[in-house]
């Protein structure tokens, strides 16, 4: 008897291990895609503005405070800039944090302006109309 409360122990004491996420190749591609873009110099380093500009550009709305921690945090070299390799990973980690579910229910509520729940051929018009497509 104690050797199964022993056993359920061990079992309840380990981690739950779920398969290891991974980017797509596409969002791989993204990510160098918008460093190539923002390093416009192509010294294969960005600045604090290229750098805030191309996390906007892949999503991440990041605050000024975070952007300068992030430069801080990986500033080599003491130049105020951030490498290729740096900019990867990090940016990696944020697109495998990002919850799916969520980012789904924020694009539904940029649609469903009036918070009816749906999505109705009067809030497909507005969308239409704010992107200039009528």
């Amino acid at each position: 008897m104690a050797t199964q409360y022993k056993k359920a122990a061990q079992v309840a004491g380990k981690k739950k291990q779920g398969p290891k996420l991974e980017l797509t190749e596409e969002q791989k591609q993204d990510i160098r895609e918008a460093f190539d873009l923002f390093d416009s110099d192509k010294d294969g380093v960005i600045d604090y503005h290229e750098l805030k500009v191309a996390m906007k550009a892949l999503g991440f709305d990041a605050k000024k405070a975070e952007v300068l921690k992030l430069l801080k945090d990986y500033d080599r070299d003491g130049s105020g800039n951030m490498y290729w390799e740096d900019f990867y990973d990090i940016l990696k980690d944020k697109m495998l944090e990002r919850n799916p579910e969520e980012e789904l229910k924020k694009a539904f509520s940029l649609f469903d302006d009036d918070g009816t729940g749906s999505i109705t051929l009067r809030n497909l018009r507005r969308v239409a109309r704010e992107l200039g497509r009528t």
